[in-house]
This record gives structure tokens, sequence and C-alpha cells, in this order.
């Protein structure tokens, strides 16, 4: 009878992608120090050595995988910047960006965790430039709110960082439970609306002392 490897042939081309596939599967369901790269072998029926072909270890998958996460998200954040006419005020399209990267980090919770930790490992460049691709596009539309007077000026960068840190708190209380994935909507529409009145330019009638 033929072995496994001969039962589930894989070309060159897709086996890569199956791997990272059973990889985050079982990322999801039994953590990132569960995976091994044998153990993923034997369940898609190759060879041990055959992962080997796209990654030289272990480290090597957590930082594809994390790198293709970010690339998902950065899709996401582009479908929710461009979904519509692109008639839609600021306002409408912070909050549309900042629903879908916060339902992106509920929903692949044990994969967002995965990326935010990779990107900080020493020679993950490619998962820091997938980084910055998609959270590029919130700098870019800070930017543009900057551009059009309904943002106070400034490094956009920083600008946005306060969005960031408070929605990355609220996805994070959601992973961990601390309060309930039925929330979340109300949560970051409370974020992003604060977020808009507090960064917006200060008024003619006020000056930087409040005076």
């Amino acid at each position: 009878m033929p072995g496994p490897a001969e039962q589930r042939p894989y070309h060159h081309g897709n086996l890569r992608t199956a791997l990272l596939t059973a990889a985050e599967r079982g990322l999801r369901e039994n953590g990132a120090d569960q995976l091994s790269l044998r153990d993923l072998a034997r369940e898609i029926g190759v060879s041990h050595a055959a992962p080997r072909r796209h990654f030289a270890d272990r480290r090597a998958l957590l930082d594809a995988l994390a790198e293709t996460g970010f690339a998902r998200l950065g899709a996401t954040l582009h479908a929710a910047l461009t979904e519509s006419d692109g008639e839609r005020e600021f306002p409408t399209r912070v909050r549309d960006a900042v629903s879908a990267y916060a339902h992106f980090a509920v929903e692949n919770a044990a994969l967002y965790e995965l990326m935010n930790s990779s990107k900080h490992h020493p020679g993950a460049t490619l998962v820091t430039q997938a980084a910055a691709a998609a959270f590029g596009q919130m700098t870019d539309l800070i930017a543009e709110g900057q551009a059009h007077g309904a943002l106070e000026q400034g490094d956009p960068e920083e600008v946005g960082i306060i969005l960031y840190a408070t929605v990355q708190g609220i996805t994070t209380m959601v992973n961990s439970g601390m309060i309930g994935a039925e929330r979340l909507d109300g949560l970051v529409d409370t974020a992003v609306s604060q977020f808009l009145r507090g960064a917006r330019p200060l008024g003619p009638q006020r000056s930087p002392s409040g005076r």
C-alpha cells in the first residue's frame, strides 16, 4: 500500500500553503508551543523532511505565519477603506477601518498574538515589512484627516498611536475573556468617537493654553 506521502502528493508550489494552513489550524487549537514541522508533515501526509524545503526551522514557520497574517490584515483594512464609492465622510472611514481591524484581531486571536510577538523577533524583516504595509494604511488615513483639517497636525504615527493603543487594549480584553465579545462593536465605536473628538484641531477661539 502507498504511504501517506504517496497518498497525498503535494507539488512544490502548494506544499508551503498546505503547511501554513495546517500550522494556523494547529496554532488556533493548541497554541504556538505545540507546533512542529515533523507533526505538520505527518498531518498533511508528506515526508518529515519535506517542510524543510520551505522552512529552515520552527521559527521560520512561525515568522511565515505572522507574515501571512499581516498580509491578510492589510487586505482586510484595504477592503474596509475602499468598499464603497469613496464618498464616505472621514469619521465613517475611520470607524470602518478600526472595526475591521478589531474584528480581525478577535476572530483570529491566536494568529494575532503570534503576529504581534513575531514582528519584534530579531531577523524577522519580512514580518516587520508586512506589518508596516498593513498599518501604513491607517497612518495614511490619519494623514488624510490632517490634510483636510479633521485632525490635529503632527506626526501621523504619533497621532494615530493613541487610537491604536486604545483598540489594542479592547481586543486584548476581549481575547482574554475580561469582557464579552458582544461588547466589541460598542466599545470600538466609543473609542473612535473619543479619538476623533480629542484629536480635532483647536478652534480659533482657543489657544494651546486653553485661554
